[in-house]
């Protein structure tokens, strides 16, 4: 029978008092160390706690109002005065204003924006008659989100019937409800915005093109 050499002894003795070793409990955790016995099986048992932070911490999104249910969030951006301020100031949401008024007002900045795309990426744009075209195309445009428009507006208003928006504001206070959420007034928005967005399209034109001034869009 052969004998076993030191060297293998040594290896084997090794090997297994590192099976047999007590190994080291991970931090945050707390419970019996796992043991590895060559021999019997035996199933890991550990309990993970929560460590709780001396130090508060400063919640910068919550509900807004602290009321969950309103199913809106108040942040930094959205909670500050200057975002405030310019989203009041919009015309979708100063609710003072005729909708007559507030669709004009959005359709002059739509169709004095629309016509330098149309110019300089229409199909027309390397011809002598880039402008025209390119015009004709914003007025287009105009009229095809005048229709849409009033198609929401059919769909989403019945006639004669109360506003939709709330009287109430979040602290509580009454107001008068916006006029633009009912039919008469959704007519009116659509109205202005045709009536404003043509205009745009005839004013960039005339800066263009008839007052021949050095535009880099020209």
């Amino acid at each position: 029978m052969a004998t076993t050499s030191p060297m293998a002894s040594r290896l084997k003795s090794s090997f297994t008092s590192s099976l047999t070793r007590k190994l080291v409990v991970p931090k945050g955790i707390s419970g019996a160390p796992f043991i590895f016995s060559p021999g019997k099986t035996r199933t890991p048992c550990f309990t993970v706690k929560a460590v709780q932070s001396d130090k508060p911490t400063f919640q910068v999104i919550q509900p807004i109002n602290g009321d969950p249910f309103i199913g809106s969030l108040e942040t930094p951006i959205t909670s500050s005065p200057l975002i405030a301020w310019y989203l009041s100031n919009l015309p979708a949401y100063r609710t003072a204003v005729n909708p007559l008024l507030r669709g004009i007002e959005v359709g002059l900045a739509h169709g004095f924006l629309l016509v330098g795309p149309f110019v300089k990426a229409g199909p027309l744009r390397n011809t002598a008659v880039a402008g025209q075209a390119g015009s004709l195309a914003a007025a287009g445009l105009v009229i095809i989100l005048s229709i849409c428009l009033t198609m929401y507006g059919v769909a989403s208003f019945n006639e004669s019937e109360p506003s939709t928006a709330p009287s109430l504001t979040l602290t509580g206070r009454k107001k008068e409800p916006d006029q633009l959420q009912t039919a008469e007034g959704w007519a009116k928005f659509s109205g202005g915005f045709f009536f404003g967005g043509i205009s745009g399209v005839i004013w960039a034109y005339f800066l263009l093109y008839v007052l021949d001034l050095p535009y880099y869009v020209k």
